[in-house]
């Protein structure tokens, strides 16, 4: 058998999807579409890259990551349906995605748990030392967000619309619920497409400190140094931040959103009611 991977090389999941995958399963995987007897379509947005006749041609699996309810109009349905035309398989990750996909498509759908990386993200025992290495006060309570939370179409224009599946209005209302028990609060930012929540910490006089690039050895240590991270979507794929905040032993609070049901403790999901 092999392979053929379609992703958007973006800096986004599915490059890191694919990167990991590659890397342990390389006796499957090519880079010759006509040698491949299967085609994994992990970016299903660009399916078109591939000619209509050899995705009829060959197995097809396309993984849906989420699906957001309210961008879901007459153009992406008719996206669905043709996804729905040329899939034999598909793939989610979590429950809540696998619910709503079987109301839009009639093909086997397969939930397949998001993997992760126990040799990079664990727990560390110098958070003092940390907190240093990245100039973060050592007396400040830190919350993390290291998830993308800005329309990319608005940041040209500079209007830095949020991107509400993502929550970051949720996640600012919490930090300044949070800030009213804990006034020596900060912010830990990483990632792209990070300037809604700036220009909202800014207008609060909440202090932050953003790594833009980060490896994920430096990520695995960013987590470390914080007191609590929290996820605020509405909509999730995962996020894989939840993996990543369990295996560094990270403490989180997580709206009820992706995989937060399986993996959380009741105590750690959360509203804005609650």
């Amino acid at each position: 058998m092999k392979v053929f991977i379609l992703y958007a090389k973006e800096n986004w999941i599915t490059d890191e999807l694919a990167k990991e995958w590659i890397q342990h399963n390389s006796e499957f995987y090519t880079t010759n579409l006509l040698e491949a007897d299967t085609i994994w379509v992990l970016s299903n947005y660009i399916i078109h890259q591939i000619p209509h006749s050899l995705l009829l041609e060959k197995r097809v699996f396309i993984t849906i990551h989420h699906i957001v309810p309210w961008k879901m109009n007459d153009s992406k349905r008719a996206h669905y349906r043709y996804l729905d035309q040329v899939a034999d398989y598909f793939l989610t990750n979590q429950t809540i995605c696998q619910s709503m996909l079987e109301t839009i498509v009639t093909k086997p759908i397969k939930t397949i748990p998001l993997w992760h990386n126990e040799t990079i993200f664990k727990p560390l025992s110098n958070k003092k030392e940390l907190r240093q290495k990245y100039n973060l006060d050592e007396t400040h309570y830190l919350i993390g967000s290291f998830q993308r939370d800005t329309e990319g179409h608005s940041i040209s224009t500079k209007t830095y619309l949020p991107k509400l599946e993502k929550g970051p209005d949720i996640f600012v209302q919490a930090i300044l619920t949070l800030r009213q028990q804990h006034p020596n609060l900060s912010v830990v930012l990483t990632g792209y497409y990070r300037h809604y929540i700036q220009r909202e910490l800014t207008k609060h006089n909440i202090q932050y400190s953003y790594f833009q690039q980060c490896s994920a050895s430096q990520l695995n240590e960013l987590y470390n140094c914080l007191d609590l991270y929290i996820v605020g979507s509405r909509v999730e794929g995962g996020p894989r931040a939840i993996n990543e905040c369990s295996l560094t032993k990270t403490s989180l609070l997580s709206t009820n959103v992706g995989i937060s049901s399986l993996l959380c403790h009741p105590d750690s999901i959360f509203d804005m009611n609650n």
